[in-house]
């Protein structure tokens, strides 16, 4: 690591799934806007969720390896499934920070719960691995943290259904139980789940504080970058480039849209590729 301490100028690397680590980059960009982002969305293996844990952390590690090859100085786990199950093995293998979703959002909301009653929501894989309950019980035992899988609501935000009325129904059909467990703060324990804020703010009641872990996120990867003299000390010259596996038009369309800027560089990744630096 201590190599990387005189090389602030690389980019930062993220990963996801799909396209739900924009809401990662749109914070990051936000918090440190000296930094140039290259974003990877595994567009043609969406969604991780419902993949077996040998199955995402190889992903991961050929999605790391990808971004490596892109010369970045850390990488970001813009995918809360990713984060579950595959971070020991990116930190073991790679060395540079690997930074994921899953303590940054808990300690959002352990920040932000008055109750002691939290709400979880996230892919089948993160709600079965158990990630948030674990980490946020490791801080405070006498919690209560109520967990609910919501497998559709990634393929709903990757064909931009984000306010639809079939969106919402599911919604209500999903999160109408966490009303009766009387929570306080909701985690987003998905990168895609953000863009879903409105409709699930709607259904959960205002007085819910939604917790989106890509802004937890964010702030760790400022601290962890100051920590290791990462932090670049100038505004980059070179734009943010964005990678996807499949469908790069639509990819741009929904990305142009949350981000509000338009994509300039954006190219699609053979899998043959990947799997070659897996």
């Amino acid at each position: 690591m201590a190599s990387l301490r005189n090389d602030s100028s690389r980019p930062i690397g993220v990963f996801d799934s799909g396209i739900g680590g924009l809401t990662v980059v749109k914070e990051l960009t936000s918090r440190l806007p000296n930094e140039q982002i290259i974003y990877f969305g595994d567009t043609a293996r969406v969604p991780y969720g419902s993949k077996s844990n040998d199955t995402v952390i190889e992903y991961s590690i050929q999605n790391t390896h990808f971004l490596l090859s892109k010369n970045v100085k850390a990488v970001v786990v813009a995918c809360n499934t990713a984060s579950s199950v595959a971070i020991p093995a990116l930190q073991d293998r790679f060395d540079v920070p690997i930074i994921s979703m899953i303590e940054p959002g808990s300690a959002f909301a352990l920040s932000k719960t008055k109750s002691g009653r939290i709400g979880v929501i996230g892919t089948r894989a993160t709600i079965g691995n158990k990630a948030y309950s674990t980490e946020l019980l490791k801080h405070i035992p006498t919690l209560e943290v109520f967990e609910k899988a919501c497998p559709l609501f990634v393929p709903l935000v990757e064909e931009g259904m984000i306010e639809s009325e079939p969106t919402r129904l599911i919604a209500q059909e999903y999160l109408d139980e966490f009303k009766a467990n009387n929570i306080d703060t909701l985690i987003l324990g998905c990168t895609h789940y953000p863009l879903l804020k409105k409709v699930i703010s709607s259904v959960v009641g205002e007085g819910v504080t939604l917790v989106d872990s890509g802004i937890a996120a964010a702030i760790t990867v400022a601290e962890v970058l100051a920590e290791y003299s990462l932090l670049a000390d100038l505004p980059s010259q070179k734009q943010n480039e964005f990678y996807v596996s499949d469908l790069p038009r639509q990819f741009k369309k929904i990305a142009e849209l949350f981000l509000g800027n338009e994509i300039t560089s954006l190219q699609k990744v053979d899998l043959e590729v990947l799997t070659a630096l897996g």
